[in-house]
Parts: structure tokens; sequence; C-alpha cells
């Protein structure tokens, strides 16, 4: 029986997606359950398994193509399912006997000596089959001519002498198109403005660096700088609730929950995933949601679920070594804190010169709704926190 291999249902607001691997190819056998191919939506990838094991009958839908939901992208024969496991074992043998077109023993085995095919050479024989006669006269004619074998290795010196002027086309993946159509949304349809301001980390490293181990051992994940800045930035959403806000028409929306957008770099582009209630976690938390983001984002795992809504996003230039940015809004939300990298500079700390580790911050935001007061104050409030992390714990 064959069973047609479906695009599933896709998530909401996802009209189409693009077949982008085939994980199997027609003939192979496949488990229930199997991921046959991936599909690729402008947010996520999407696996697609065998409904039954059984025998991939036909692939009709091949790489590249953009399907939708409900289409047949194959089939999968079920009837006869041992008989057919053995199939692949009986045609492994099938190439070479038609690659040969039946011929004796001993010009199969020259053939294969000289690593030619018969159906490069005309045979003379019963039947237009080959005798060892024709197979060395081939041979001997490939032997002088030595002309075709020297043309590719003409090939290199010809595209050096041009400049090496290569250019190659390769259209963009549906995730790098929605990308730029979010990134132009925003430049477009908001006022965006950035406001920057520095922030002294040495409180926080002291602290990572005395409470690390007991940390790691006592949560089983490792603490880093980001859970700092989110529990950081909820304390400036919660002082100034506009930050946390969105435009919808001529309505502000404050939203009373703090979903917080964490920029994640993958293979396919830039995704941000959202921690939801991210004012109701720990420490320890935030630091296995965004590692479970991060893994889950290289192997293509993360829903839709997890990219939809946000209220206020956090990026971080700095782990590639950025040490200023003006970061852009993640539409509809209205305002977005950049991290960057940590540089030692001498600073003036009461009076004194002494070398701190430093931290440029960025905070863009939409003037439509937040006014340079809230965004200075928030992004100051943030600072604050984190160079001294106890108004964190004491929500000060």
């Amino acid at each position: 029986m064959a069973i047609e291999i479906r695009v599933p249902n896709l998530p909401e607001s996802v009209s189409s997606a693009t077949v982008a691997t085939w994980h199997a190819k027609a003939g192979d056998a496949v488990q229930r359950e199997q991921n046959l191919l991936d599909l690729e939506t402008d947010k996520v990838m999407l696996e697609v398994p065998a409904a039954e094991g059984g025998v991939l009958a036909e692939v009709r839908v091949q790489a590249g193509a953009t399907v939708k939901a409900g289409d047949v992208l194959g089939l999968i024969e079920t009837a006869a399912q041992p008989a057919r496991a053995e199939a692949p074992a009986k045609a492994s043998a099938a190439p070479a006997a038609a690659d040969n077109d039946g011929q004796s023993p001993a010009v199969r085995k020259l053939l294969a000596e000289l690593g030619l095919s018969a159906a490069q050479i005309s045979g003379t024989g019963k039947g237009g089959r080959l005798t060892i006669e024709d197979v060395k006269a081939f041979a001997e004619r490939q032997k002088s001519q030595p002309a075709p074998a020297a043309r590719p290795a003409q090939a290199p010196t010809a595209s050096v002498q041009t400049g090496a002027r290569e250019e190659q086309r390769v259209p963009m993946t549906r995730i790098r198109a929605r990308i730029a159509e979010r990134l132009l949304e925003a430049k477009n349809n908001t006022a965006m403005l950035t406001t920057f301001n520095e922030v002294d980390l040495k409180a926080v490293s002291e602290l990572r660096a005395k409470y690390k181990d007991s940390f790691e051992k006592a949560h089983g994940v490792k603490l880093g700088f980001m859970s700092f800045f989110v529990k950081a930035a909820i304390e400036a959403l919660k002082k100034f609730p506009v930050l946390n806000a969105s435009v919808d028409g001529n309505d502000i929306i404050y939203h009373g929950y703090y979903d917080i957008g964490v920029a994640v770099s993958s293979e396919r582009g830039l995704v941000v995933p959202v921690m939801r209630d991210a004012d109701q976690l720990s420490m320890a938390e935030i630091e296995k949601t965004i590692a479970d983001f991060g893994a889950r984002a290289r192997a293509n795992k993360l829903t839709m679920e997890d990219l939809s809504g946000g209220t206020f996003s956090i990026t971080n230039g700095g782990v590639f070594g950025s040490m200023l940015s003006t970061p852009i809004l993640n539409p509809p939300q209205s305002a977005i804190l950049g991290m960057h990298g940590i540089t030692e500079r001498p600073v003036v700390v009461k009076g004194q010169i002494e070398i701190r580790p430093m931290m440029y911050l960025a905070m863009s935001y939409d003037h439509r709704i937040i006014d340079g007061r809230e965004a200075v104050l928030g992004l100051r409030t943030i600072k604050e926190c984190l160079e001294d992390p106890a108004k964190i714990l004491l929500q000060l």
C-alpha cells in the first residue's frame, strides 16, 4: 500500500514552505517516525516524519521547491516491506551488468582494470558486444590523444589571468528574506533613535568569579553575564513601563508581563526566541533557557511558539567582538538593549584612575511613544543595577 507524504499544517501566519533537504532517497528503506525531509519556513525548520515504515517509493518534490500545506511530497510503499528491504542488495550488481551490457567476464575484467565503461566504446562483436581488441584499441586511442586531458589544467591559469573576478548568485533563504523584511519594516515604520551609556562590570565579574563553580555545581549550568542583564533590564522595564509597550495603530499597549527576547545566532540567520514571564525566572532558569535556545537554534529545533511574541529584546554583539552598535527594533516591540564587548579601560573612580572591565550599552527605542527621558533613564537603571548587583536582588 502506498502512503502519501504530505506537507503538514503550517504554523499560523505561514502560507508556504521550501523543501530544504531530503534525508532519504527513492528506494531507501525508512522507519516509522524517521525524519524524511526538512521544510524551511520564514521562521522555523519543520521536520516531516514517516507515518509508516516501508520503502520511499517516490520523491515528487525536489529540494528548493515551494510547497503549501497538504501538498504531496512523495510516496512510501508499505506493502511487502521485507521483500523491498532486499531490493538494494539485489540491485547492487545491476549497475555493473547494465553498464557493461552483458559483456564477457574477460571484457568486464579489462574494462575494470582500465577504468573504462562499455558505454564509451563501440563493439564489433556479435550483437554489438565488445571484444578484447575493441577495448584495447579504445585505450590506445585515448593514450594517443593527450589534448583533452590537457585542457582542464589550462582553465585555472586562464581564470587567474582574468583577475579572479568571480561571482556567485545565490537566492536568499526564506529566513534571510524574512529578516530583511522585518528590518526594513522597523526602519520604515518606526521613529527609531538610540541612546548610549557605558557600564563598569567589575562587581558582576567579581561575583561571577566567586560563585561560578558553586553555581554550576548547584544548578548544572554556567553563570554567564546574560542573566544579570536580563534581570537588570526587567528592573528598568518595571520603572519605565513604556519601554515594555508596543504600538497598535493609534493605541499604546502596555504589557503587564515581561517576555524577553534574546537574539541567538544560527547558521540560518539571527533568531529571537522569547523567555516567557522572565521576571519570574531565577538566574539559573534564565541561564538554562538561554543555553537551550542556543542549542535548539543551532539544531534548527526552535518552534513557532519559541519565536512568537516578546515585549522587549536583548542582543549581544559582544560575543563577536563588537565594540558599539545601534541595534534595530524587533517590531512590534518599542525598545531593544544592545550589549557589546567587555574591554579593560582606564576610568576615573573616586578621583583615581583604575583599570576596569567596561562595556558600552545601547538602547534603541521608538520615539513615537518613548521620549528620550524614559530611554535614557531606563538605560541608566540597567547600568546602576549591573554596577551594584545587590539592587537586582533588592529590586531597588
